[in-house]
């Protein structure tokens, strides 16, 4: 068990280069394995969910070429597609199990997934009861949780999908087994969540009554992946927290991804008074990229309006380290998924706020959260649960304390941000 010590901040002054952003990157990584030829991405991630994408696209034929920060990806199609090993090991990303599980529905290649104890931790029932309504059996560990034994003989059968919950990733994996069927498969939300996949992919997407409807089947043709990925936002506000809570400071991070399903936090932040530039340069490949600047300020409470969760789900534990430190009662609700992420979050964000003496209530969907501009600490001894969001929220607190805190499992922060400790020392010197 390792433990990172954070010492207070009087200031952060800096630019960093963000961690790519690591939703497109599993995507990118899984799609050029579905185009018949060659992608060139730059600025892969180096995270480890990523290269476990990447592992997995690799033992599924493509050839893949890492020659530093730039990945070129021979793909094999989908009619390519073919196991060289009877297991394929998605490490701790979610995103591949349920994103590679559409594709060998689709392709309809006998494969068992599995994951590290925190991933087989996790329900994978919201997949597979629609893939098996497309055709697919379906072997999972008490019916829901990894290994998943995935297997196809009849024919793919296309649906209509009604998403139940706003979920990227439920959304991408029926998509992507969609891809393999003559008839269309269509996924309709009701709610937006990310659009990653329908961006990169350039599926057909139009509206009805308020809804998204987004289509796939084998007649549409699968883009190479050329571009470069741009700057993680999730890991950005890490950043737009840590510069508006500590006197002072003054944080610019250029090629941030700026996707409008992935910023409400932003939304958020702006809205409770935190001093944000936005300078957008460019679109890249549909994706809208940008520089963010952040300076010091007073931040108000805020109650998130439900519908803003969806896409906000990832910032929450960091929103709600911004919200202690506010002016006012904040509340976040509608927020149950959190529970059923790395770790239980809500549990986990109520230990770090309990840990630095703020005043919360935890709720069944969230949390109500008296913030205090003045809030002091000296020292906090903060769990990580081996959950690099709860990791990195709880470095941030920490820079406000008089004197260090200590982070349990603070290597945690590599699944998603291996650089952050290292972004964190960098800004604290100036």
């Amino acid at each position: 068990m390792s433990q990172q010590q954070v010492s207070p901040a009087k200031q952060l002054i800096g630019s960093i280069e963000l961690a790519p952003d690591k939703s497109i990157a599993q995507r990118a990584a899984i799609f050029s394995l579905l185009h018949e030829g060659t992608s060139t991405i730059e600025n892969f991630s180096p995270a480890q969910d990523p290269q476990s994408t990447l592992s997995c696209v690799a033992k599924l034929g493509a050839k893949v070429d890492i020659d530093q920060s730039i990945v070129r990806i021979e793909g094999v199609g989908r009619d390519g597609i073919k196991a060289e090993i009877n297991e394929l090991d998605c490490g701790n990303s979610g995103t591949a199990m349920r994103l590679l599980s559409g594709v060998l529905v689709g392709a309809g290649i006998p494969v068992t997934l599995i994951g590290d104890p925190s991933l087989s931790s996790r329900t994978m029932t919201r997949i597979i009861k629609p893939l098996e309504q497309m055709g697919a059996h379906i072997l999972a560990r008490n019916s829901a949780y990894a290994p998943l034994f995935i297997t196809r003989e009849d024919p793919l059968v296309p649906m209509d999908f009604r998403l139940p919950i706003p979920s990227a990733q439920l959304k991408s994996c029926i998509l992507l087994a969609g891809l393999f069927g003559e008839e269309p498969t269509r996924v309709i939300e009701s709610i937006p969540s990310r659009d990653h996949t329908e961006r990169l992919l350039q599926l057909p997407v139009s509206e009805l009554h308020g809804e998204r409807i987004i289509e796939a089947s084998r007649h549409l043709k699968i883009p190479a992946q050329n571009y470069r990925i741009p700057g993680d936002y999730s890991a950005a506000a890490f950043w737009l927290v840590a510069g508006s809570i500590v006197p002072n400071s003054e944080i610019q991070l250029p090629h941030v991804g700026l996707n409008p399903t992935r910023t409400a936090s932003l939304k958020i932040l702006q809205e409770m008074g935190a001093n944000i530039s936005i300078e957008t340069h460019s679109e890249s490949f549909a994706e809208p990229v940008g520089t963010l600047t952040v300076t010091s300020s007073a931040l108000k409470a805020f109650d998130i309006p439900v519908e803003w969760i969806p896409n906000a789900i990832d910032e929450l534990p960091i929103l709600a380290v911004a919200m202690a430190f506010a002016e006012g009662t904040s509340h976040i609700r509608g927020a149950e998924e959190l529970r059923h992420k790395e770790t239980d979050r809500i549990m986990a964000i109520a230990q770090l706020l309990q840990a630095i003496g703020a005043h919360f209530r935890e709720l069944p969907d969230g949390l109500e959260i008296i913030g205090n501009p003045n809030l002091e600490f000296e020292s906090a001894t903060f769990e990580s649960y081996h959950d690099h969001r709860i990791a990195m929220a709880s470095a941030v607190a920490s820079l406000r304390g008089s004197k260090s805190s200590f982070i349990h499992d603070a290597e945690a922060a590599a699944v998603s941000y291996p650089d952050f400790w290292t972004h964190l020392g960098a800004l604290s010197a100036n």
